[in-house]
């Protein structure tokens, strides 16, 4: 259903999946030649995971939602507009009874689910402090107050929240890949000043040998250019590059043939190019960098051809994109490995950060440290009182026994029951 694509598609296809990416690419199939290719059951596609913490109720929301006739109906001519606005959310008022039940059971499990994340992380931050606006953010995809009941408000905030929160995932994914960067750095840097003068010289000359070694690769094609799609024609699909042709090409990459191009499909052309600058055997190579780049490739062209910003390309978007000069003649595309990543000024600024965790969690540890030989000492004192106690009471038992028993002596007969 067309509803069911714009949302879930809007709502999960920011995640960059490789497996998903990898198998989306079709290899060695020629589907021109298929007559009556029959079409994916889209049913039986599995949505990926968007990373969201409350990506296993978002996704059990919709299913549900789903099952409803009136609500289905409603959503097959809404547009992506209408879905963020939450004009749409008043039509919760009306689905049937059912499904009303089952959302306010999944709106009661999510909320004792995150009522227990938060006494975890309260309890595990007793004596440390807490923020308290984060863990109170993690309802921000749900109406708390209420916590019986899922109301059109809850759509609403479900909707706003994850749209929210994707849009920026990419930007959090580049800011935790820069990070990613400047400790590698700062971990070499940290490993050259353990060394005597000529090992880290022979550590720097090897560093330097496996920069060129990785920088030495194949020209990389623009991505979402004609010569980087006819590459992916060519090589991938088995087709003569002298066929080119984009419609065709559009729905050979339209896997599930739902009428769109998602930012999933999108990154699985890329693969080829990807190949060229990284091997996973190669030392040199790092498939973290990998990654970032497809997210920029994609990026890149979601920004170039996706022009109604919905996050999905349409057949009409993708063959207008062909029509434009950065198509046929683009500009050259330059790789990580071309690019500063990051300035001095922001790696020493990373460091003393880093210089600052590490100083307070050096004082917790010293904390702990005490607690843990303070606990010691109360343990030696207890184990020592009882020692002392069972003593005690030995040397009770041994006098009781003593007066128990009369002692035989002189001046005195022992007594004996005479025997029969």
């Amino acid at each position: 259903m067309r509803w069911r694509t714009i949302l879930l598609q809007y709502c999960f296809l920011l995640v960059t999946c490789l497996l998903t990416a990898l198998d989306a690419v079709p290899i060695d199939i020629d589907k021109t030649k298929v007559k009556n290719p029959h079409p994916v059951d889209s049913a039986k596609i599995e949505p990926p995971d968007t990373g969201l913490y409350y990506d296993e109720y978002l996704k059990q929301v919709i299913d549900v939602l789903e099952t409803d006739s009136h609500f289905r109906e409603k959503l097959q001519k809404a547009d992506i507009e209408e879905i963020k606005s939450g004009r749409l959310s008043k039509e919760l008022d009306l689905v049937s009874h059912h499904v009303r039940t089952k959302l306010d059971e999944l709106k009661r499990q999510e909320i004792g689910r995150l009522r227990m994340l938060i006494k975890a992380k309260l309890d595990s931050h007793q004596d440390t402090g807490i923020d308290h606006h984060a863990l109170l953010k993690q309802f921000d995809h749900l109406n708390h107050l209420n916590p019986d009941k899922f109301e059109s408000t809850d759509l609403d905030m479900l909707i706003k929240a994850a749209t929210s929160d994707l849009e920026h995932y990419d930007k959090t994914r580049h800011e935790e890949f820069k990070k990613y960067e400047m400790m590698k750095e700062h971990e070499r840097r940290e490993y050259l000043k353990t060394l005597n003068e000529e090992k880290r010289k022979e550590e720097e000359s090897k560093f330097e040998e496996m920069k060129k070694k990785h920088e030495n690769h194949p020209k990389v094609n623009h991505p979402g250019s004609k010569d980087q799609l006819k590459e992916v024609w060519e090589e991938a699909d088995g087709l003569d590059p002298n066929d080119f042709d984009p419609k065709t090409f559009f729905k050979l990459h339209d896997v599930n043939n739902d009428g769109f191009l998602d930012e999933q499909e999108l990154e699985a052309l890329f693969t080829k190019e990807l190949e060229k600058v990284y091997d996973p055997k190669n030392e040199e190579d790092d498939m973290v960098e990998m990654e970032e780049e497809r997210l920029r490739m994609r990026e890149h062209v979601m920004n170039e051809v996706d022009s109604n910003k919905d996050r999905l390309v349409t057949l009409e978007e993708f063959l207008k994109a062909t029509e434009k000069k950065e198509f046929l003649e683009p500009d050259s595309w330059e790789t990580l490995d071309q690019q500063q990543l990051f300035t001095e000024e922001e790696l020493k600024e990373y460091e003393n950060l880093i210089s600052v965790q590490e100083n307070e969690l050096k004082k917790k540890a010293d904390e702990l440290q005490k607690q843990k030989e303070e606990l010691q000492r109360q343990h030696d004192q207890l184990q020592a009182q009882k020692l002392e106690y069972h003593q005690v009471v030995q040397q009770m038992e041994q006098k009781k026994l003593q007066q128990e028993i009369s002692p035989s002596g002189p001046g005195r007969e022992s007594k004996f029951e005479p025997l029969i």
